[in-house]
């Protein structure tokens, strides 16, 4: 009944049934010859029925041979296509979702020792995790097993209707399906990747920060040999590396390597910072350098401008470091301690001219600071304003939020009739303002998203940055003048430059003058941090302008709650690591995030301290305060944290409200740094 049963399909089965088709052809062909002629149709008969006999005899004689033939060939091709999966020299297997390995062949079973039923004990990287989701039906996995690369293909083989036919195997519906593991040994390959990518030439470039100052402060007869030994220093480092130095001018390196060398560079930290301050003869200052390297990229040239970008980065951190730029993003090694201040105001003066030019060429001017605007800030804007008042042209100061610590000079701003009353604007009352015949000047920060009023930044074709904070990876790009110098005090000190060269014999009130005292006063916590020749020049510049140090010191008392709460904010003081002070400030105050600073520079007056970190919530988020005298890099540290800042004054923000969660981060940054020596 079975063989009965059983039929041919396709075009196997069309290939038999031929001759009986053409049979019905022939039965027309005689019928048509019976109407001619009678004894040549009845002889056509004869031969159709002989044609139709044969046909059907070998049709149904040779239907049972070929159905044989066909179970044959069948089983005998099974036969050998699992001799041939089971002999193929690339491992192949297959497994059940939970990892059991169903069947494998001889070298999948060579490679595993044969003595493994799931997949994961040998291999934990092809875990039931990796393939058990529902959405998996395909994946490729880069896994080492046995020192060996190998690239995994695992792909989801579909099993419908499996239990309903077999008989000795039960699998749940929802798990009707296998998965197939192929192993490719990709170990040369990788190492041909390797050998090539470590042969990739990267270019770079070495300037010397203070070639000016170190040659001064030697004597002319060992100004040539101090400059051989920073040469052979260099020439040294690189050449051991296998790589080439080009002396592009007194100061200035052009150098190339290979991506391996690159590798031995960062394994070490770039030990070159530290060995060319070592050489000594004499000089006063020793020499630091800023390197500048592009990595990664598909073209030398585009390795070149990624260099330059890294360069120009390094210098306007403050030097002393290397900047590595790639597609992904930068990274920094050195930069640990304060570059030392210049004394030449040559820069000052450019930078002024350079913006009384693009301040000419418009019509108003807009000047905004960092959110939660503080005295630097707030002075900052103070004599940008009076700067474009000077030159004729219309200002506006964009801020938002009135802090404590500015609200008694922003008061009597206010209050004064010698002022617009448009002068402050909001973020969105200074987009109505924006226009082509208008710049931005950005104070105080060189962060985007920092600033009053991002939008501006994107609507406005002119802007101009003064910040003495170092610059990050994520800076305002579009500036056409950019002013940043990370040794300076205060912003406030900067701009107090800027406005002896901006217009002559400028004169403003004694208000505004009060605005930039306060400015450096509190940058510098009294003139006792980051301050240096320029700063009590600005300072007596500033007096000379009318600036009352005793009405700016009364601004700044603390009122009884506050003054309490920075007490108790120091009584709760953490001391993680018996140097670095930890704390959180209450946030139910005024300008908490003025207090958490404050508190942050009480905390460094205790012997021992080498940084303090105070934390506060403040509009649902956590703000972090860190502040340190010359010991520790607070800077570095924020900047992994998201911030930024100075090297003994930065901050960072945290976008949730625990700040349990904010003080583990901060400890386990400090120790990831100690361990990593950057610290």
């Amino acid at each position: 009944m079975k063989k009965k049963n059983m039929r041919l399909k396709g075009q196997l089965r069309m290939y038999m049934q031929w001759p009986l088709i053409m049979t019905v052809l022939l039965i027309a062909m005689n019928i048509w010859m019976y109407m001619i002629d009678k004894k040549a149709g009845l002889m056509m008969t004869v031969f159709v029925i002989i044609y139709l006999v044969i046909a059907g005899l070998l049709y149904f004689y040779n239907r049972s041979l070929i159905l044989a033939d066909l179970i044959q060939f069948s089983t005998q091709y099974g036969g050998i296509q699992n001799t041939l999966l089971k002999e193929m020299t690339i491992p192949y297997a297959i497994i059940m979702e939970d990892g059991h390995i169903l069947w494998k062949n001889d070298s999948f079973a060579e490679l595993m020792d044969g003595r493994e039923l799931y997949l994961q004990k040998m291999i934990p990287e092809l875990n039931p995790a990796v393939f058990s989701k529902d959405d998996f039906q395909r994946m490729d996995v880069e896994v080492t097993y046995k020192e060996r690369d190998y690239h995994v293909d695992l792909r989801r083989i579909s099993l419908e209707g499996f239990s309903e036919s077999e008989r000795l195997l039960q699998i749940p519906k929802e798990k009707e399906y296998f998965i197939t593991v192929y192993m490719k040994d990709v170990t040369e390959l990788n190492t041909y990747i390797r050998e090539n990518e470590d042969q990739k030439l990267i270019a770079g470039l070495i300037y010397i920060d203070n070639y000016d100052e170190v040659m001064e402060s030697v004597e002319e007869v060992r100004q040539s040999l101090l400059l051989a030994l920073i040469d052979r220093k260099i020439n040294k480092y690189i050449g051991e590396a296998d790589g080439i130095v080009k002396k592009l001018e007194n100061d200035k390196y052009f150098i190339v390597i290979k991506k391996e060398s690159y590798r031995k560079f960062e394994a070490d930290k770039f030990s070159l910072l530290e060995e060319v301050k070592q050489v000594n003869i004499g000089n006063a200052r020793p020499a630091t350098l800023s390197i500048g390297l592009g990595v990664n990229t598909a073209t030398y040239t585009q390795s070149y401008n990624y260099a330059r970008m890294a360069i120009d980065l390094a210098l306007a951190r403050g030097g002393d470091q290397a900047v590595i730029k790639d597609c992904k993003g930068i990274t920094y090694f050195g930069g640990k301690k304060e570059q030392t201040a210049k004394n030449t105001r040559v820069k000052a003066r450019v930078k002024a001219e350079a913006l009384r030019e693009f301040i000419m060429a418009k019509d108003q001017v807009i000047v905004m600071g960092h959110k939660i605007a503080d005295p630097d800030s707030f002075g900052a804007c103070m004599g940008i304003y009076r700067a474009a008042i000077e030159l004729e042209k219309k200002a506006h100061i964009v801020i938002n939020d009135v802090s404590s610590s500015i609200k008694p000079l922003y008061d009597e701003i206010m209050q004064s009739s010698a002022y617009e009353k448009d002068i402050f604007l909001t973020s969105s009352e200074a987009l109505d303002y924006i226009s082509d015949s208008a710049m931005v000047v950005v104070v105080d920060t060189n962060k985007p998203q920092m600033t009053e009023c991002p939008e501006l930044l994107k609507k406005s074709k002119t802007i101009a940055v003064l910040d003495h904070h170092r610059q990050s990876s994520n800076i305002i790009e579009n500036a056409v003048l950019s002013y940043v110098e990370p040794y300076s005090s205060s912003t406030c000190e900067m701009v107090a430059e800027v406005l002896q060269y901006i217009v002559d014999d400028i004169k403003f009130p004694s208000v505004e003058a009060d605005c930039l005292y306060a400015g450096i006063m509190i940058d510098t916590r009294n003139f006792m941090n980051r301050t240096g020749v320029r700063t009590f020049e600005a300072a007596a510049y500033l007096r000379r302008c009318g600036a009352d140090i005793t009405r700016v010191r009364k601004m700044f008392r603390d009122d009884m709650d506050s003054y309490r709460a920075k007490a108790e904010a120091v009584r709760m003081a953490e001391v993680y690591r018996k140097e670095y002070a930890i704390t959180e400030c209450p946030g139910n105050i005024t300008s908490p995030t003025v207090l958490a600073a404050q508190t942050a520079n009480e905390l460094l007056d205790i012997s021992g301290i080498k940084a303090s970190f105070v934390l506060t919530v403040y509009n649902g988020q956590i703000f972090l305060s860190a502040r340190s005298i010359d010991e520790v890099n607070v800077q570095i540290i924020a900047e992994k944290l998201g911030g930024g800042g100075h090297i003994n004054s930065a901050g960072a923000q945290f976008e949730h409200t625990n700040v349990e969660e904010a003080i583990a981060a901060l400890k386990a940054t400090i120790d990831q740094m100690i361990e990593e020596g950057d610290i």
